[in-house]
């Protein structure tokens, strides 16, 4: 099995991975406790391949069924190969490579109009009724805000529209820009809320046409519309802008583009509030599997490569927020769902498919529950004092929302069992 073997040796400190190989051979690495599995190689073309790019070749392996495991599953592996990841990173040719991936990531993140409008239909265009097997009801594919250990998906994703509505401090009259979009649940909930306006753009036809369709049998549609449109072509002012989960497929060569026309569309007087995948760890780059199957371009930043873009282009940073765990738990409940409609799912497309999501969930879930994956929110401004000085008023806020939720679906049980 030579010479993934050598490579396994060095990886392997914590935990134990017992590999056996296309003959039917065991062999076992361990280190200090921590996670057990046993991982099954069907094809001996994966010792070398493993062994030179074992990130993009072992999900590909899992897709095609040449790599399997026992005694242990796939959330157990990747639990172990996080757990283990810089031992991985150090090991020579590995260490190699990466500086060499990272040398060429500009080219990976190409996010240029056009090509940009073709890596979000790789990933959004999959079918709105694809998404409605294992999102909640309202479609929010983004990061929720678990208040409470019982929350339920829903309460959760409930949870992150009113923390989201609360740092943007909405007020009557109000010009919104969702940058975007998605299937237009938060723009619709925000003017819910308030009477204001909201335009969402989005580069994905099937969420732009559910999202106006939403829009108008929400009774909204005079107030909130969706376009489908590159946020670059916007020469409008608005009062708010937002971005959930869009930043992530920017690229990092065009941070300073974004923040610029952020700078440029929000009022003197305004706020944006920026919704985004990062991590904790240096600059790097993104998971060669992720980014051939899953995200094409996509890139989640260190938080010192936006201050980086956002400091020349002289906005305030009034506020900035890092929910650590949550998203691991918003994919674990998105997992669960997923493999509850596996069936249908498979129906739709096939069951390599099917493994390719649930290496994608998995994978992401563990990223952010033993990787170095976070979600932040960054609140900006041009001017200091354009947003209340303290973070009092976002607690104030959430319960008015709350409060208004509650009286409209006339209950005020949530507002007793709130912590807000």
């Amino acid at each position: 099995m030579f010479p993934l073997s050598n490579m396994m040796k060095s990886f392997v400190r914590i935990g134990a991975l017992k590999v056996i190989d296309a003959k039917g051979k065991a062999h076992m690495f361990s280190g200090q406790p921590g996670p057990s599995v046993t991982m099954r190689i069907n094809d001996p073309a994966l010792y070398y391949k493993l062994f030179f790019n074992p990130e993009l070749n072992a999900g590909e392996a899992y897709m095609d069924g040449r790599l399997s495991f026992e005694d242990g599953d796939l959330r157990t592996f990747l639990d172990l190969f996080n757990l283990n990841s810089n031992a991985l990173d150090s090991y020579p040719l590995q260490h190699v490579l990466r500086k060499i991936s990272k040398a060429f990531r500009k080219s990976q993140q190409n996010n240029a109009k056009g090509k940009a409008q073709k890596n979000v239909a790789h990933h959004y265009d999959l079918g709105n009724e694809f998404y409605k097997l294992f999102l909640d009801e309202d479609m929010q594919y983004s990061c929720a805000f678990f208040e409470n250990e019982n929350d339920t998906l829903e309460d959760a994703q409930r949870n992150k529209l009113r923390l989201i509505a609360s740092k943007l401090n909405l007020q009557p009259g109000l010009k919104i820009l969702d940058i975007g979009s998605g299937w237009g649940g938060l723009a619709i909930y925000l003017a819910s809320l308030e009477d204001i306006e909201v335009l969402g753009v989005t580069l994905s036809t099937e969420q732009c046409a559910l999202a106006n369709e939403r829009a108008r049998a929400a009774g909204v549609a005079d107030r909130v519309r969706f376009e489908l449109r590159d946020y670059r072509d916007l020469d409008d002012t608005f009062d708010r802008i937002v971005s959930v989960g869009m930043f992530e497929h920017v690229g990092v060569h065009n941070y300073d583009e974004f923040f610029g026309k952020i700078n440029s569309l929000l009022h003197e007087d305004g706020v944006a509030l920026l919704h985004s995948i990062g991590h904790m760890s240096p600059p790097s780059f993104a998971s060669p599997w992720m980014r051939k199957y899953i995200f094409p371009g996509a890139y989640s930043p260190a938080l010192s490569e936006v201050f980086e873009a956002v400091e020349p282009n002289r906005l305030w940073v009034t506020d900035v927020e890092v929910l650590r765990v949550h998203y691991a738990d918003t994919l674990r409940e998105w997992e669960k769902r997923f493999q509850a409609n596996r069936d249908k799912v498979e129906a739709m497309y096939d069951a390599r498919f099917c493994r390719m999501w649930e290496f994608y969930l998995v994978s992401a879930e563990m990223m952010f529950r033993t990787g170095a994956q976070m979600v932040f929110h960054m609140q900006l401004a041009h001017k200091r004092d354009a947003v209340p000085v303290t973070r009092d008023y976002m607690a104030e806020r959430r319960k008015e929302f709350r409060a208004w939720e509650a009286e409209r679906s006339g209950s005020v049980s949530d507002i007793a069992a709130s912590g807000d």
